[in-house]
């Protein structure tokens, strides 16, 4: 692992897991000196979190971590549930025993990782995190095309902040948690494909609810219409 490796993987999880919160200036000097590290190293580091989202870079004033927005996540919440519950009925449809075994294995991981680890206890633990994208990556496991999962899984990326927010500044409950991923499992193992989409897009949907007040600018008019539109019952 390079030094820019390093660097980038603490800042991508610290931004993630909440330590550096939405809207936070992004200072190299304090960067250097809290990550124990190079200006090279971290203008690099920086520079691929904003490939991927997770930093915004403005002329003369730097990078910052994303801001909540209330239109983003309108949108991405949108092309999540199109994607990802055809991606789910496809995976029914065409997921075999092994599909089956890798998905309840999956959610046997998840069920039993801790939420909140002990160094943390205001966020989901690094363990936890791993075994969530497990078990959702699982559940569109069983579709054959490569593509249509490729993008599922980028847009899965993009919401991750979101969904790492949902918990501290939307008030998620985390009792929830274990029933809310049963609560997917079973039609999918069931090859239920209406029940099982239509949990999945209201499970991807309740991100939105949670944060949509804690977003920083106005709804853009129709936005809320849309996506409560695309929303299943």
């Amino acid at each position: 692992m390079t030094r820019t490796d390093e660097v980038y993987g603490r800042l991508r999880a610290d931004i993630l897991g909440g330590r550096l919160v939405p809207g936070q200036r992004l200072k190299f000097g304090e960067l250097r000196e809290g990550y124990s590290t190079n200006m090279g190293a971290t203008r690099e580091a920086l520079t691929r979190l904003v490939g991927e989202g997770l930093v915004d870079v403005t002329p003369h004033q730097g990078y910052r971590v994303v801001s909540l927005s209330h239109r983003d996540l309108a949108d991405l919440t949108v092309a999540r549930i199109e994607i990802e519950t055809r991606l789910l009925t496809l995976s029914l449809r065409d997921g075999d025993m092994a599909w089956e075994a890798r998905l309840v294995a999956a959610y046997h991981v998840l069920e039993h990782t801790p939420l909140i680890g002990p160094d943390d206890p205001d966020r989901p633990s690094d363990a936890w995190n791993a075994a969530h994208k497990a078990f959702h990556e699982a559940l569109i496991g069983g579709c054959p095309n490569r593509r249509l999962t490729a993008i599922a899984r980028s847009l899965r990326e993009e919401g991750e902040l979101y969904r790492q927010w949902s918990i501290s500044l939307g008030g998620r409950s985390r009792d929830r948690a274990p029933d809310d991923h049963r609560e997917l499992l079973e039609p999918a193992l069931a090859r239920d494909a209406q029940v099982a989409a239509d949990r999945l897009g209201a499970h991807i949907a309740h991100t939105a609810d949670l944060l949509i007040r804690c977003a920083t600018d106005e709804p853009t008019p129709g936005a809320l219409q849309h996506l409560s539109a695309e929303r299943p019952s």
